[in-house]
């Protein structure tokens, strides 16, 4: 996709970097399910007209820069992507593992800011997240 959409008369260009996280921090998306996420949030964004154009799924938290067209807002984007994700996990990997609850995968609310002229910063630094965790992990046990 490229850095603008248009829509019948109007040309836009509405980007977002959002971040949000599963239910008491669990790091589960590492695993089995960490492979599988990146394409179900492509897919549901395309499913809203919307595009996931940077993403990096961390152990404990999601980063995303989405292109999202000007007749929805965020909230709706976000509500549904973390929902139908949801049900999922939960219809996927229910039968093996007892701790994924459905439409309680997911932590209530997120963090979202718009991207206007720091797109290439942000999408760097979504890049780099898990080198920068393993960094600061290690600075940890160092303490």
């Amino acid at each position: 996709m490229d850095n603008s959409g248009s829509l019948n008369h109007s040309r836009w260009e509405c980007k977002y970097h959002v971040v949000f996280i599963p239910k008491y921090r669990r790091k589960v998306l590492y695993a089995e399910l960490r492979r599988h996420l990146g394409e179900v949030f492509r897919s549901l964004a395309r499913q809203k007209e919307c595009a996931v154009e940077e993403g990096h799924l961390m152990p404990d938290h999601v980063h995303m820069l989405l292109s999202i067209p000007p007749k929805y807002s965020v909230a709706q984007v976000i509500g549904y992507m973390k929902g139908k994700s949801a049900i999922h996990i939960a219809r996927t990997y229910m039968d093996r593992k007892r701790n994924y609850v459905g439409h309680h995968f997911w932590a209530r609310g997120y963090y979202v800011s718009t991207v206007g002229r720091d797109e290439q910063v942000i999408r760097e630094y979504i890049r780099k997240q898990e080198v920068e965790d393993r960094r600061l992990e290690q600075l940890e046990m160092l303490k």
